[in-house]
């Protein structure tokens, strides 16, 4: 992350078109507004446009002009658009009510990996996939930088706060996840990337009023692998923390392929713990995995 941050930095005080890549469910128009606002145009329109919904129109062109125009999914234009927006970049005019008018953006685009396939195919053009990885820029993929979890959660629980309010009128204080609960939420694999991290930070968030959010919380609002255990009202207190250390502990392992020194140190505790751990909560690894 920290090399696509560098990235990021640098295109920001250039003026040519950059191509953003990653998995769905990464915020790029999040990296798109902040290459925006570095940049010389900082001050001038930013217009984003959902490819995947509809082509960028006249309009749209229009909007950004002397400013950026941000395309996600880019790699879902169809093909006669891919050739409008062609002609726009290279020769920087467009037909506006009829007539030839100069427009000059700069052009920030987004797209999955899958966009490479798509250009050797030729269904995506050449010429216009050229002028975009001129300057191409890989965001790393939620779970490949756990170390941001902390601070994701965060902004999404403040999101989420400013839409709770007093009766005054005043905000709820955003609240906050415990470490072990962060801990948790780290570990997870996050295939749906920020979209999922925020979609369950929200289900935790509706099924506690709690400030400080404990372990406990979370665990419900995963979708763990397995099935989860039905709730038992009856279950004394003892029980229920067994069964939710229980269930975290194997997410834990889960992430880490069963290897039990990497499971060990996200857990914060030593492998021989984590083994006599394993065999008081029933956790079978030996078949698992043969790490030690």
């Amino acid at each position: 992350m920290r090399r696509a941050q560098e990235l990021v930095h640098r295109a920001a005080h250039a003026d040519g078109p950059v191509l953003l890549v990653a998995e769905h469910g990464v915020d790029l128009q999040a990296v798109a507004a902040d290459l925006h606002m570095r940049g010389r145009l900082a001050g001038a329109p930013f217009v984003p446009v959902d490819c995947s919904r509809a082509a960028p129109g006249v309009d749209r062109l229009a909007a950004a002009n002397g400013g950026t125009l941000f395309l996600s999914d880019v790699g879902e234009l169809p093909a006669s658009a891919q050739t409008r927006l062609a002609r726009v970049v290279r020769d920087g005019e467009a037909v506006v009510d009829g007539q030839t008018t100069r427009i000059a953006f700069r052009l920030l685009a987004a797209a999955t990996p899958d966009i490479d396939t798509e250009a050797r195919a030729g269904r995506f053009r050449s010429d216009l996939y050229r002028r975009l990885t001129a300057c191409r820029i890989d965001v790393p993929a939620l779970r490949e930088r756990p170390e941001d979890i902390p601070m994701l959660v965060a902004r999404i629980l403040e999101h989420l706060s400013e839409g709770d309010h007093l009766s005054e009128g005043h905000h709820l204080p955003a609240r906050r996840l415990t470490r072990s609960a962060l801990a948790l939420l780290s570990a997870m694999s996050w295939p749906g990337n920020l979209t999922e991290l925020a979609d369950v930070v929200e289900r935790i968030t509706a099924g506690t009023a709690s400030e400080v959010i404990e372990i406990e919380a979370v665990l419900p609002a995963l979708q763990l692998d397995r099935p989860q255990a039905p709730f038992l009202p009856a279950a004394n207190l003892k029980e229920a923390r067994l069964r939710f250390e229980r269930d975290y502990i194997e997410a834990v392992l889960r992430h880490h392929g069963w290897r039990m020194s990497d499971a060990a140190q996200t857990l914060g505790i030593q492998r021989p713990n984590l083994y006599r751990k394993t065999r008081q909560l029933g956790i079978a690894v030996t078949r698992k995995s043969s790490s030690p």
